[in-house]
Formats: structure tokens, sequence, C-alpha cells
């Protein structure tokens, strides 16, 4: 305890000084937690990716639709429990900057293979009864003000004209991971709106088909079996676990998270920087009082302990407090993206990440300060002036 209010009154000693310090801590400490944070939206799609579940997509690329009578085939391949599909929509809701993901599936079969997303009973079965009825998560549906019975227009860009939806449910996620910010609606509606404009001979066509899987480790064998199926076909499929499908998006933005990172990276070694000579100014006024303590008889490793003692003290208050900023912080740039991200909150592991950041900084921080006084010459500290 003696201690403790040592250390204390050291720190409080130059109040100015140590509070420029801890506010550098905490916008370092939030703003390397936030930079974090924003990475881990990017890969939310990735992390809520299920082992048991495969995409097979068109080999060429996703703008390319598959057949719908692929689905028989793909049923009878060995491994597969399961197997629905769905449509990209693309609809536009009143403006662009309302941007949120719109799928058209088969709901029977496609809710079977995404047990996450719970959605009460009666309202599974109005969705099911209702042709033209949709189903979105519980947080686009907070965004909006959105409530079940609501009519959601939508202006179609692929597919053109204005759709409306009535909302039949509301869905929330099994796992804080899960995005409540998508809408889902009947395939076969949008397949029988696109037949009255293309005519009687269009052909069914599916954007991608999502296959059920029991065993996780024979998810590569499966794989190959369906791509096999349809080799030298007009339309060739490329079949990949549904993490290797969400990855092949985040890729796209490699470039963009290295950078975020890198600069999450930047800001932890200046903010190190600064404390590192906060620390070595401190150790020089007090080479008088270092060298009465070692006259005293006390060690040159508990003189060293001391000053380290302090450099951890102000690191883990500002850490601490950085952590608690980087939630409302998070908070506000979840409620600017709107839907950008379908998951934009705090980790444990960030915040793990930022305590054991502020640690480091204060440890290295102090480090030269305290090799140096360990090494003092008693004679030449006492001459200085405290």
């Amino acid at each position: 305890m003696l201690l403790l209010r040592l250390l204390l009154k050291n720190c409080l000693r130059h109040r100015l000084r140590s509070l420029l310090t801890l506010v550098g801590l905490v916008v370092a400490i939030s703003a390397f937690g936030l930079l974090r944070t924003l990475v881990d939206a990017w890969y939310a799609g990735v992390e809520a990716s299920a082992s048991t579940r495969l995409v097979t997509r068109n080999a060429i690329s996703l703008t390319f639709t598959l057949p719908l009578s692929y689905a028989e085939r793909i049923r009878g391949v060995a491994g597969v429990s399961g197997l629905s599909w769905a449509n990209w929509f693309g609809g536009v809701y009143i403006t662009e900057r309302n941007f949120f993901p719109q799928f058209a599936v088969d709901p029977e079969s496609y809710l079977a293979l995404y047990p996450e997303y719970g959605l009460a009973d009666d309202q599974k079965q109005a969705f099911l009864r209702d042709r033209q009825g949709a189903i979105v998560g519980r947080k686009l549906a907070d965004k909006f003000g959105w409530k079940v019975g609501d009519q959601i227009p939508l202006r179609g860009t692929i597919y053109p004209g204005t759709w409306t939806f009535p909302l039949r449910g509301i869905y929330d996620g099994a796992e804080p991971s899960t995005d409540e910010q998508q809408m889902f609606f009947h395939w076969k509606y949008l397949r029988e709106s696109a037949r009255k404009r293309a005519g009687p001979g269009s052909s069914d066509t599916v954007g991608v088909f999502i296959v059920g899987i029991d065993d996780a480790s024979e998810a590569a064998a499966i794989s190959q079996r369906i791509d096999a199926l349809f080799r030298n076909s007009l339309a060739e499929t490329l079949t990949e676990t549904e993490k290797a499908f969400q990855l092949s998006f985040v890729s796209m933005s490699e470039a963009i998270l290295v950078a975020i990172e890198a600069v999450s990276l930047i800001i932890i070694v200046i903010i190190m920087a600064v404390m590192a000579n906060t620390m070595a100014m401190t150790a020089r006024e007090r080479l008088a009082e270092y060298a009465t303590l070692r006259v005293l008889g006390f060690t040159p490793a508990f003189v060293s302990r001391l000053l380290i003692a302090e450099s951890l003290l102000i690191a883990i208050a500002g850490g601490l407090a950085g952590v608690a900023a980087t939630f409302p912080l998070a908070a506000l740039v979840g409620r600017a993206t709107g839907t950008l991200f379908a998951v934009f909150q705090v980790s444990h592991l960030t915040v793990g990440l930022q305590l054991l950041a502020a640690l480091v900084i204060g440890g290295v921080a102090s480090a030269w300060p305290a090799w140096r006084i360990s090494r003092l010459d008693i004679v030449s500290g006492l001459r200085q002036v405290a």
C-alpha cells in the first residue's frame, strides 16, 4: 500500500505532463481498438460462416448464373444433406445510401440451412404462405423503423421496376456475429415476374446454390464431386466452403486492410515514443532522489522497478480509459456506416490487444530510463539539483 501511494504521488507530481501523456494514451489505445474493430467488421461474414455449408457458383464469375436444373443432380451427390439457392436482387430503398443486401431465396430450404436466423413460428408460416412477402434482420428493421405488416418498396436495378414486399417477419441472430441487416423474399416470385418480362421461353436460373453437408471434413471431396458433374458443360461450377466464398470478397480489399493494420501499429509506436520521452524526463529530474534511495540501502533493481511501475501505472490507466472510450466510439461509427458492415462491435480479442498494447507501451517506454538509473553513480546523482 505504501508503495502504491508513492507511485501515485510520483505520477501526480507533474500533473499537466501526466495528464497530457494520459490523454495521448487514451487517444492511441481507442484509435487502435477502433481500427482493429474495423478490420474485424470486414471479416465478420467470414467468422460467421458455417463449416457445414458450401457455395456453388458459376466458375466464370458470380455475374453468370446457373440453371436451376442443376439442383437435382447436386442433391444426389454423396455427402450432400441439404440444398437451397439464392439470387442477388440489388434493389434500392428510397436512395442509394440505404444499401443493404437483398436475396431471392427458396424460403423453406434456405431457412433450414441457416438455423442461426431466429424467426418466430407465426412469422415464419406467414412468410412461407405469402409468395410476395419478405423477412428482414432485426438491425435492418430497427434502422428504418419497419414493423411486421409494413410495405417495403424497392426500385429494381438488375430487375427493373418498382417492387413492393409486405414484411412478414423479423429475424434475430443466434450469435452477435450473425448478420441482421439482410432481406429475403421468395425466389419463385422473382422468377414469375422475370418470366412476364422475358416471355414463357425464359429459363430458370439461380445465382448460387447453398449446399448443406453433414461432415465438414469432407467439404473438399464433396466440392470436387459437385464440380465434376458439370465439367465441360455450358455452365461449369466452382464449389467452395462458405468461408472461402466470403474470403473471396474480403480479398478484394486486402490492400486496404493491410494499410489499416499498419496504421494501428504505427499509432502504438508513436505513443510509445512519446511515453518513453516522458519517462526519460522523469528519470533525469529525479536523479538526486534515486541516488538518495541508493544511499539509504535500496538496491539498483528496486530503484529501476520503481520507475517501471510508475510507467506501467500510467499506461494501464490510459489503457483502461482507452478501452472504455472505444465502445461509444464504435457505436457512433457503426451508426455512421449504416448497413455497410453487417457487424460492427468491439470483440474480446480487441480489448485484450488494447490492454496488451498498453502494457507493452508502459514496459518498453521505461526500459531505457530504468536501465540508466540502475547504473547510476551515487556521487554524480547527489550532485544533481532536484
